[in-house]
């Protein structure tokens, strides 16, 4: 119904398991509850003076308990549509044996035949649905047909219509706190599993644009290699030139020597990108300090303090070029919108490692915040040297896709003076096994 229209729609990948119909421990919980209000009816009916057969009515309720204790102590796994079909069709099989051993249809408690048919109505698939309706009409009509009467004993307990008066109570009573329990469990499944698929196709996107950005990258550093190196050349003519013909104009030195510094500076990271795949047996981890030190290099000598606060005792971490890359794009970040200093704290637990990259800068703009890290997204006021420019917005997008796929999460938010950013990675998923073995070294075929 609701939950396969919702598989259905958010199909993500070709051939994937469909979802759970509906949850084993949602069906174990459920009979439970069943178990319960037959037992407080079985309890109730005594009280006023209904003559029972309490033997077989014991043994139908006792099935019910061993399928329901079987199955919580069998190993945990997903069940089939066919399976809860099973399961349910039990149920209904047990509600109709009581039933039938305490009055039939005459006996109040005849409504939660409905229920074992609502739960399929909202978890399995049609052709499920339509069988345990069969079974439902089926077990109704040998409910009324092998029906034994229900008596009650005369005298001051209970007249003839006091009996049928409480217990269609306590038959409203239960049946109304089993399908309200039903109903709020199911919702809280379907809101959790929309949230879920939700999430899963976000992530999706996110890293398909990621990808095609990794392609468009990749194509841009091969063609950039000879303009970069055309800038330089020319770049140091000019800067030549004008110190024989201009010696008075230094403007125009600085100038070129800007300019001379910003194409070797793309050099520098267009061969950071080309060696970031090549496999180091030797430097896949590093102590923490010298990963945040490795990231924050490139932008020591930009004009702003970079100050970092390494605690005593700090791990060795996994040294993966993708995480020193996301971590760098958040130092330039705090260097490009810094007044005076950018101050890098880490701190760490037995649980996580947490890394805070705050500057002294204007902040994120509050109407921002909520989308900090979409692609395409920039306020950026100047370039290195002050001057005003405009970037891609693709800076902090790309650092949180590449932090988040190390399995970090990210908090962005503003302090009394600047923004700050949080990087928190589970302990285990970043620390690195300093004992481990390195693993084979690749041949040398040249």
């Amino acid at each position: 119904m609701f939950i396969g229209f919702v598989s259905r729609r958010f199909d993500l990948l070709p051939g994937q398991p469909g979802p759970e119909p509906i949850r084993l421990r949602t069906l174990i919980l459920l009979r439970w509850v069943a178990i319960a209000g037959q037992s407080a009816a079985v309890a109730a009916a005594l009280m006023i003076g209904a003559h029972l057969r309490l033997g077989p009515i014991v043994l139908v309720i006792g099935l019910a308990v061993v399928l329901n204790v079987v199955l919580m102590l069998s190993p945990a796994r997903r069940i089939s549509a066919i399976e809860s079909a099973w399961q349910l069709g039990f149920d209904l099989a047990q509600i109709a044996a009581l039933l039938s051993l305490t009055g039939g249809l005459t006996n109040p408690f005849a409504l939660l035949l409905l229920a074992p048919v609502t739960v399929a109505a909202t978890a399995l698939p049609d052709r499920q649905l339509a069988a345990l309706g069969a079974a439902t009409f089926i077990m109704v009509s040998m409910a009324a047909y092998f029906a034994r009467p229900l008596t009650f004993s005369a005298g001051p307990i209970a007249t003839l219509n006091e009996p049928v008066l409480v217990g269609s109570w306590f038959a409203i009573i239960i049946g109304a706190l089993f399908f309200a329990f039903y109903a709020r469990t199911v919702a809280a499944e379907i809101t959790a599993t929309s949230d879920a698929l939700f999430a899963a196709r976000m992530a999706l996107e996110r890293e398909q644009k990621l990808q095609h950005l990794g392609g468009v990258v990749a194509a841009a550093a091969h063609e950039l290699g000879t303009p970069l190196a055309t800038i330089k050349l020319v770049s140091s003519e000019l800067a030549s030139e004008v110190a024989t013909t201009l010696p008075d104009r230094k403007d125009l030195a600085e100038d070129l020597a800007l300019l001379r510094q910003s194409a070797e500076r793309c050099g520098n990271i267009l061969k950071s990108m080309g060696s970031a795949g090549r496999d180091d047996l030797l430097i896949r981890s590093a102590p923490l300090g010298q990963v945040v030190e490795e990231a924050a290099l490139p932008h020591r000598n930009r004009g702003i303090r970079i100050r970092v606060e390494m605690p005593p005792g700090a791990p060795s971490i996994q040294r993966d070029a993708a995480l020193i890359h996301g971590f760098r794009n958040l130092i330039q970040n705090a260097v490009d919108f810094a007044a005076e200093e950018v101050l890098i704290e880490a701190s760490f637990d037995k649980r996580e490692i947490r890394l805070r990259v705050a500057d002294d800068g204007p902040g994120f703009p509050a109407a921002l915040l909520p989308k900090i890290g979409d692609p395409f997204l920039t306020t950026r006021p100047r370039a290195e040297d002050g001057r005003s420019y405009e970037g891609l917005g693709l800076g902090l997008f790309i650092a949180k896709a590449l932090l988040e796929r190390s399995g970090a999460r990210m908090k962005f938010g503003n302090r009394q003076r600047g923004a700050q950013v949080s990087v928190i990675w589970p302990r285990q998923m970043i620390e690195a096994n300093e004992r481990g073995a390195l693993g084979k070294n690749p041949e040398i075929t040249a």
